[in-house]
């Protein structure tokens, strides 16, 4: 079930909002638990409904190792491990089943292939966000939950889908704390605005960016030879349709949750904006790179055994993550590129800080940073967006002009000049417009976030969001646009990772 869908926001939104206030009038939190994780079992299974036994399996096998797991217990390290095996395996053969077997088949040369094997949803999410919490248990930060708290832990339908991953430190206090639990206005009246904010940037913007990226990049699947106004249109339009897409659905859920009285960490905080590539790892998908940094790069060693095991960790960290997004090369070698970036924004300010110069922290210094950055990613968004190898080389051999300017035999019907501008808008907004969390700032930071949170006091014409009238007309007119361009219903990007 999507997000932006008429069967999601006509029909199970208002049911569960309306389940919500009528146990909210209860005051009996187990209840609401017990409605709200039923719910959510009803949008995952929507879908396909036999993978309700997955994630049910994966639930219950875990919530029982973590009541094995104690610290004063000898069997905890090995309980820990059988722990992460499971969910490894569970994750390895429904993502990675295939990939492996094809790689093995093509250095061995046998006709090896895995056929029949479906991807299912959230997989990769409700994994990471369960291992987290067996670690947390080893380590002694986590607590006894009981079973329903844990199971909306994991299936809180908001954020199952595609994130953000969540730790139970953010959410177990929120789902123990019954005034949260009761049904406000003001946090419908929030959420509301902030969904359809998100559904907007999703229907309106992130679905037409598509419209020029998707023929170029399955032309370029072909072999068709990729022209420079080609190329450059076709990953600039994927730059910010992926941008605005990832974060249309992390306002949608933030807004989801809110009605409900939930604040989610923040996962998306202006990552164009960024004026370096370890910045940039700082505000996109951050819940992502914080499980990376916490669960991975840190117990490698980090940076704490010389410079040269810190590349090797940053590389390795980077790989994995690109791995975690999709089975294949793709996904490997845009991991790896990220990695060697970080590793040469590393020297570089190890660099300027031994030679103290600090020209480069100035405006023109964090401009031509600015610059440099999303140069770079968007060349690394060729590998993430190709479905082969043969096709990002392709593309990317259009970007330095090796066919020419265009190629209007390939890619006639794409209107360029028109699509130049709107790219040119869309950088204007990503660099210099506040970004949602500053827009609906409300003076309660969510778990985790940023000091974006806090603003300036609103002003006359500020864009910050307040409950009134002009706020609700302007939200109203973004709802009724959205809803009306709705007519054909386009999955989330990152519903496939």
């Amino acid at each position: 079930m999507l997000f932006n869908s008429y069967s999601f926001i006509l029909i199970f939104l208002p049911i569960v909002i309306g389940g919500f206030y009528i146990f909210s009038r209860t005051d009996d939190r187990r209840s609401m638990v017990a409605f709200l994780t039923l719910s959510s079992l009803v949008f995952y299974g929507w879908w396909n409904p036999k993978y309700l036994l997955l994630i049910l399996i994966s639930i219950l096998v875990n919530f029982f190792i973590s009541c094995k797991i104690r610290p004063d217990s000898p069997l905890s390290r090995p309980w820990l491990w059988i722990g992460v095996a499971f969910n490894l395996g569970l994750l390895g053969y429904f993502k990675y089943a295939n990939f492996f077997v094809d790689v093995a088949a093509s250095i061995s040369g046998m006709p090896w292939h895995i056929s029949g094997i479906v991807l299912p949803l959230a997989i990769s999410f409700f994994t990471f966000q369960q291992i987290a919490y067996l670690v947390d248990t080893f380590r002694g930060d986590g607590t006894d939950q009981s079973f329903m708290d844990y199971c909306l832990f994991v299936t809180f339908f908001p954020q199952l889908i595609a994130g953000p991953i969540v730790h139970h430190k953010e959410m177990m206090p929120q789902f123990k704390d019954s005034q949260r639990f009761r049904f406000a206005a003001s946090n419908l009246g929030l959420g509301l605005s902030v969904f359809f904010a998100g559904l907007f940037k999703k229907v309106i913007i992130a679905d037409s960016m598509a419209l020029y990226a998707t023929p170029v990049f399955q032309a370029a699947e072909t072999g068709a030879p990729i022209g420079l106004i080609d190329g450059w249109g076709a990953a600039l339009s994927y730059t910010f349709q992926l941008y605005f897409d990832f974060s249309g659905y992390t306002d949608m859920a933030t807004g989801l949750a809110l009605m409900f009285g939930i604040r989610l960490p923040v996962n998306f905080l202006s990552p164009y904006k960024a004026a370096s590539i370890i910045d940039f790892w700082r505000r996109w998908h951050m819940t992502l790179s914080r499980f990376l940094r916490d669960y991975l790069y840190i117990p490698l060693g980090g940076n704490r055994q010389g410079p040269g095991r810190r590349m090797a960790n940053l590389m390795l960290t980077m790989i994995l993550g690109g791995l975690w997004h999709g089975a294949g090369w793709t996904f490997v070698l845009w991991g790896a590129l990220h990695g060697i970036y970080l590793m040469i924004n590393t020297l570089w300010r190890a660099i300027l800080q031994r030679a103290e110069i600090t020209l480069l922290d100035g405006l023109i210094g964090r401009g031509l940073g600015r610059i440099l950055t999303f140069l770079a990613v968007v060349v690394a968004w060729v590998l993430f967006r190709a479905e082969s190898l043969d096709g990002a080389t392709n593309v990317l051999a259009g970007m330095i002009g090796a066919h020419g300017l265009h190629m209007p035999s390939v890619l006639a019907e794409l209107k360029w000049d028109e699509a130049y501008r709107q790219i040119a808008l869309l950088l204007v907004i990503v660099w210099l417009a506040p970004n949602t969390v500053e827009i609906f700032a409300t003076g309660t930071p969510s778990p985790s976030a940023s000091s974006a949170d806090a603003g300036p006091p609103p002003g006359r014409f500020s864009l910050r969001w307040r409950p009134n009238r002009r706020c609700a007309y302007t939200i109203a007119l973004i709802a009724v646009a959205a809803l009306a361009n709705m007519t054909e219903i386009s999955e989330f990007l990152y519903f496939r990772f």
